[in-house]
């Protein structure tokens, strides 16, 4: 194993079950979800469509598409900084390696405000040089106790 990938590993293990703390916060406004909906082909008008949302959705508004919300975690998760920045000492990349588990609890309304909040929940090696992080993403709602997207993120952090 190498030296830094060890020595990142004993702090991540050491960290396991709690939180790193929360991202700033971000509105989600009508030209951001619209620009979702074109990039992804999903024009439903709960998402683009604010009279017809109005008239018809239970939400009496537009809501941002849910992969919306998932596709930020990397951008709202970016902000929240290690708790011990030596995890990072011999980093080369870090990589995104997947999702075990999501669920949209509630919808997101349009120009609402969301934040992460990241748990970590594992530190496994992989490989030599490589340490796989399960981590816990809640992310929240301004004004809500119920969150709006809680994801088990898998990440690979590939060491010199």
């Amino acid at each position: 194993m190498s030296d830094k990938a060890q020595a990142a590993l004993a702090i991540f293990e050491s960290q396991a079950g709690s939180s790193d703390g929360h991202s700033d916060w971000m509105e989600i406004d009508q030209e951001r979800i619209n620009a979702f909906a074109d990039a992804t082909l999903d024009h439903q008008f709960i998402h683009i469509d604010p009279e017809k949302s109005a008239e018809l959705s239970p939400y009496k508004t537009t809501i941002a598409h849910g992969f919306l919300t998932l596709s930020l975690l990397v951008h709202l998760t970016a902000q929240i900084p290690p708790r011990d920045p030596a995890v990072h000492e011999g980093m080369i990349m870090g990589v995104n390696y997947g999702l075990d588990k999501v669920r949209f609890p509630a919808p997101v309304p349009v120009n609402s405000k969301i934040r992460a909040e990241r748990t970590l929940l594992s530190a496994e090696l992989k490989a030599p040089n490589t340490i796989q992080l399960k981590t816990r993403v809640t992310i929240e709602i301004e004004g809500s106790d119920k969150p709006v997207c809680v994801a088990e993120s898998l990440m690979r952090m590939i060491y010199a």
